[in-house]
């Protein structure tokens, strides 16, 4: 007990303690959600938000746990970490379960699931960063030898998620934090520039030869109402979602009081469409206070990405703070009809295990970049 004190003292000093408040907050308020969007279920609210707690202090945990390991040590171990994620990627071709979308996503173990993208996301932050900073201090980053190790390096996860698991919502995440984490080291405009022009070319094959009719469908659908004029098939999620949304107007109608969330009338609506039950129930007001939460955690990596004056560091926040950053951005377009529904949950908020774990190991390698500050070796941007 002597031991365990001075650390606990010291780990809530050093520790960044505004991030895990706000972490725990969103979730804890995503659990009253959840409640209320589960509670017309035949097996009610307890069964989701039994599994959802246990994900929560499972994630507590992995927060003090990545807070306190030095983020250069697990950067280090890039060799494992790549081993493990193609460890998952064999194991979701071979095992892996659909679900209601036709992705193949899911690892299941009985009446528990796993996604392993939720897991392989966090550590391609990591070795990307890792790879990036390693070439921006010991080579040249802009050197067409570098460029195309990192193209390489995004295209292996991207391709084997699109073509194992068809999950095009995780496989854009892997995307987004690419060309954010190679934005912010610093890459030369060209180079986006030659990359845009190649996928450009790219698109018209993956288009007719990677993506099915139903994903082609779901992208085009917001923007082409001769996809789906009645409404009834593949704009019918988003379609009852506005109308969720619209009808709690400013205060909400209360919780446990939507009309089309105590009907179950928006599928998905404790997962993808949580953002539904917000509106309806909360209101405008609701979703304000939602997407404040969000933005404070988005801006609060950021702001500890700036201070660590360390590339690789600075890298992982930004890539942590860019994937909640699009991930928020994508599900509340997908439940307002402005984005194509793609299977992106909203990040602490939404029911699923792997997700929040997983968020919470990513706000602890944040934490962690506060709780162990490096030699300053990146000035741009201190």
């Amino acid at each position: 007990m002597k031991r365990i004190l001075p650390w606990a003292r010291e780990f809530f000093q050093r520790a960044d303690m505004l991030l895990f408040a706000l972490c725990m907050v969103c979730s804890i308020f995503g659990l009253v959600l959840i409640a209320s969007a589960t509670a017309h279920t035949a097996e009610g609210s307890t069964q989701y938000l039994l599994i959802q707690t246990v994900a929560l202090l499972i994630g507590v945990g992995l927060f003090v746990l990545f807070t306190v390991i030095d983020i250069d040590v697990i950067a280090d171990k890039w060799i494992i970490l790549y081993i493990v994620s193609a460890l998952l990627l064999i194991a979701l071709r071979f095992f892996g379960v659909a679900d209601d979308t036709g992705n193949k996503s899911w690892l299941r173990f009985g009446p528990i699931g796993i996604q392993p993208s939720e897991v392989i996301k966090i550590i391609y932050i990591v070795v990307m960063a890792k790879h990036i900073s390693y070439l921006k201090e010991y080579r040249d980053l802009n050197h067409p030898l570098s460029v195309l190790q990192l193209a390489v390096h995004f295209g292996v996860p991207f391709v084997a998620v699109v073509l194992i698991s068809a999950d095009l919502g995780s496989a854009l995440i892997f995307f987004f934090i690419f060309l954010l984490l190679l934005f912010i080291a610093g890459l030369r405009l060209y180079w986006f520039l030659i990359g845009a022009a190649a996928m450009a070319a790219a698109i018209p094959f993956l288009w007719s030869n990677v993506l099915r009719q139903d994903q082609i469908n779901r992208i085009l659908a917001p923007y082409d109402p001769s996809i789906d004029p009645a409404g009834d098939s593949v704009m019918w999620q988003a379609n009852q979602s506005r109308l969720a949304l619209a009808s709690g107007q400013f205060t909400g109608t209360g919780l446990y009081h939507g009309p089309q969330t105590q009907s179950g009338g928006v599928p998905a609506q404790h997962t993808d469409f949580i953002f539904s039950v917000v509106g309806e129930e909360l209101g405008m007001l609701g979703c304000i206070v939602v997407i404040a939460l969000l933005l404070a955690i988005i801006l609060r990596c950021v702001q500890i990405g700036l201070r660590s004056h360390n590339t690789m560091s600075m890298l992982v926040c930004f890539g942590v703070a860019g994937t909640i950053l699009f991930q928020s951005f994508i599900n509340i377009g997908m439940c307002t009809g402005l984005t194509p529904v793609i299977g992106l949950t909203l990040p602490f908020f939404s029911y699923g295990g792997s997700s929040m774990f997983s968020l919470f190991a990513a706000a602890g390698l944040v934490s962690g970049v506060k709780f162990r500050p490096k030699a300053e070796r990146f000035r741009r941007y201190g």
